[in-house]
């Protein structure tokens, strides 16, 4: 198993400066086909505002935005023209509310989708929410590195955050290229108060560790019991105990009612995370 299309989402040029060095790493590893995505939205223009906007300041609006995507192409093609992978630039004009879907319409013929962190503390916001729409929505791993730090190496030191649930499992499969070409992976569950419901964790947790092993993956299984911290941090604590440069876990496994009142791991992770993210829904 391998990556041979990976696909970037980049939206302004401090994540291109960010994603494309990581990006290349992995195009290289793979020796993967490696496509470039930037998406200029179109700004959806009420009748309201529109009558005290006039012409030209809409087209200086246009004219930035374009501005913006010819300097995002400028560091995709600069820092990948001496590759030799494929590398594409594709660039896709979108409405604010649609772009979500146009992302996924292309992530859903790669194989590795690689997007950025964002600020939940946002006041507006558009970027998390399509991060989100394209985690759940596209069917493919998406590979989120966070927004602050250096990452050399991905997926070394692979850390499974494994809840027994088909989000959970999904993940461990997607992330198989990754970690057969790693040096550690650990299957890591953490138990609660329900003593039957964490026997058959940890017995799935063990039966997924032997599933990697027929991929030459030799992992390992590591627990811990719920604190009174949330399992994402649990999970962020593990990994970083362990060194681990790679988080492989589901995503929405609950409903979103769940996610609202409670706070879900995914969400949590994507708040929290300090070091790259495969996450699988």
């Amino acid at each position: 198993m391998s990556y041979k299309t990976l696909l970037v989402c980049l939206a302004n040029e401090a994540e291109a400066q960010r994603l494309i060095p990581v990006s290349i790493m992995l195009a290289r590893r793979f020796d993967a086909h490696l496509i470039g995505l930037y998406s200029l939205q179109n700004m959806e223009i009420y009748a309201s505002v529109s009558m005290q906007l006039s012409g030209l300041a809409l087209t200086q609006l246009k004219e930035s935005q374009q501005a913006q995507a010819a300097r995002v192409k400028a560091i995709f093609d600069e820092q990948t023209r001496a590759e030799e992978f494929v590398a594409e630039w594709r660039q896709i004009e979108t409405s604010v509310a649609s772009t979500g879907e146009r992302l996924c319409e292309h992530a859903r013929c790669a194989d590795l989708v690689i997007m950025s962190q964002q600020d939940a503390e946002l006041e507006h916001p558009g970027p998390e929410v399509i991060l989100r729409r394209v985690i759940e929505h596209s069917g493919r791993p998406v590979l989120v590195i966070p927004r602050f730090g250096e990452f050399p190496t991905i997926g070394k030191r692979s850390l499974i955050g494994w809840s027994g649930t088909g989000e959970s499992a999904r993940a461990a499969h997607d992330g198989i290229p990754f970690m057969q070409q790693g040096e550690e992976t650990r299957v890591f569950w953490v138990s609660g108060s329900d003593s039957e419901a964490d026997s058959k964790l940890e017995f799935s947790a063990h039966e997924i560790a032997r599933s990697l092993d027929r991929h030459g993956i030799k992992a390992t299984v590591a627990h811990r019991t719920k604190s009174q911290i949330p399992i994402g941090d649990e999970l962020l604590n593990e990994a970083a105990d362990t060194g681990s440069d790679l988080i492989i876990t589901g995503a929405y496994g609950h409903s979103r009612l769940y996610d609202f009142v409670i706070g879900a791991t995914t969400t949590h992770l994507l708040a929290y995370m300090t070091s790259p993210v495969l996450f699988s829904s």
